[in-house]
């Protein structure tokens, strides 16, 4: 199917072309749907690699089993009733001649798509900074395929070790190092944590000390993006469940059975969980504009300088903050789903004549849990710490879960959770066994048989 096939019958009609299916790229095409709902020769056609806007805040939950596994995506064409969506790997951006080329399931062709207007919100992904055997052996905690991984690895080293008559091989099954003290660190290992001892129970050869988590920071304090105060408390919750927190460490290598940190401490153990670094996508570095640490400058109203009609948000972008000359605003949801509106409003205003108008926002708060009904939050400039933190993260992102039928279903999990135990079902992903022999063959056997 070529590009023209795909447009067929609307080649007259301007584009609004969204790469990403995001928080910025998602909710994007949802502002631009309410804004060009009386524009019928306006199309918004959305690029993702997955047909779900993932809610990232909640992923650790899936890795923890404490919701059920798509509770927290929402399939975009439940969201985007009006936008026409495409399933795609993005292969080539060409800004001159406005044209996008994008890889489509298993067609051996690119569609070659062209816009008036570009929203580039691709997004970041992992970045393993170059250190040995990480990108080989290492899990991440950034996609969806990666948290329900995690919880299947951690389920199998239960499965694993339960039937281990080597204690030394058994700890090392047991043994799980996050590296990475920021929010998706501290989230996972205390998720994760709370998984292993409490379905621990269910496996009559284990016991409580043979369970080893660490967490692992490059910094002095855990949670930099909150306060002190709070990365103390959290780390002192952490280590009263177990967690050893090792501060001021980095890992420099990991062979899949040992990790190597930059004190010379080694650590036996089957799983790794790298959360320590982003990177803009690849993809960027094809682009003729001006970039920042990897990702596409824009003004102040989200345009990308010199490429009329291109525009760039979330975490791919680097945006200006006027309240802070000279600094940018951070790559968090919170921004990107604000970016986004701007965005929307910005090209209806170009498709109209009219001037843009600058973003501008100042973060409301951040939040994180550190393990079982204990969490912290600092929001509007107050601190909370503990269970009301806790019940303060459950209760905003909740509220921000997008669908109303995700949020019935999460706030049935969590009544569900606080009744019942984890689940501990691991989540097959490979095919069933199977054969392949002559129907006459197997009617013959059969014959033998009753002979």
């Amino acid at each position: 199917m070529q590009a023209t096939e795909v447009t067929k019958g609307i080649e007259k009609r301007k584009r609004v072309l969204i790469l990403g299916g995001g928080f910025a790229g998602a909710y994007a095409a949802k502002h631009l749907e309410k804004k060009l709902s009386a524009v019928p020769d306006v199309e918004v056609m959305l690029v993702a690699q997955e047909n779900f806007l993932l809610f990232t805040p909640m992923l650790h939950e899936v890795a923890g089993s404490d919701v059920a596994v798509t509770d927290i995506v929402q399939p975009l064409r439940k969201m985007l009733r009006h936008t026409h969506i495409l399933i795609g790997k993005i292969n080539a951006i060409d800004l001159t001649r406005k044209q996008v080329s994008v890889l489509h399931g298993n067609s051996p062709h690119a569609h070659d798509l062209t816009y008036d207007h570009l929203v580039l919100a691709i997004g970041a992904v992992t970045n393993f900074y170059r250190t040995p055997g990480l990108e080989d052996h290492a899990l991440t905690m950034k996609t969806f395929g990666d948290a329900i991984l995690l919880r299947n690895r951690v389920i199998d080293a239960l499965e694993t070790a339960d039937n281990e008559p080597n204690a030394i091989d058994r700890k090392a099954v047991l043994t799980l190092v996050v590296a990475g003290g920021g929010l998706a660190g501290v989230e996972t290992v205390g998720a994760v944590n709370d998984l292993l001892q409490e379905a621990m129970k269910f496996y009559p050869n284990l016991t409580e000390n043979m369970r080893r988590v660490v967490l692992v920071h490059a910094g002095e304090v855990i949670l930099p993006e909150l306060s002190a105060t709070l990365g103390h408390y959290a780390r002192k919750k952490l280590v009263e469940r177990g967690v050893e927190v090792r501060l001021k460490t980095k890992v420099t290598g990991y062979d899949g059975k040992e990790v190597i940190l930059n004190d010379g401490t080694t650590i036996p153990t089957r799983m790794v969980i790298w959360t320590a670094g982003v990177t803009p996508s690849p993809l960027l570095s094809t682009l003729p504009c001006t970039r920042l640490g990897g990702r596409v400058l824009t003004n102040g109203c989200l345009q990308v300088p010199g490429w009329p009609g291109v525009w760039a948000l979330g975490d791919c972008a680097i945006v200006p903050d006027p309240l802070n000359p000279g600094k940018f605003y951070p790559p968090t949801a919170q921004h990107a789903t604000r970016e986004a509106a701007v965005v929307a409003a910005n090209i209806m205003s170009a498709l109209r004549g009219n001037a843009p108008r600058p973003f501008k926002f100042k973060i409301l708060g951040l939040l994180a849990t550190i393990g079982r009904r204990a969490g912290v939050a600092e929001i509007f400039g107050f601190r909370f710490s503990g269970f009301v933190a806790w019940w303060l993260w459950r209760t905003i992102y909740l509220s921000k879960l997008p669908g109303l039928q995700k949020k019935v279903r999460v706030a049935f999990d969590w009544t569900l959770d606080i009744i019942f135990s984890k689940d501990i079902v691991q989540l097959p992903t490979l095919r069933s066994s199977s054969m392949s022999e002559s129907e006459e063959s197997s009617i013959l056997d059969d014959k033998r048989k009753l002979a």
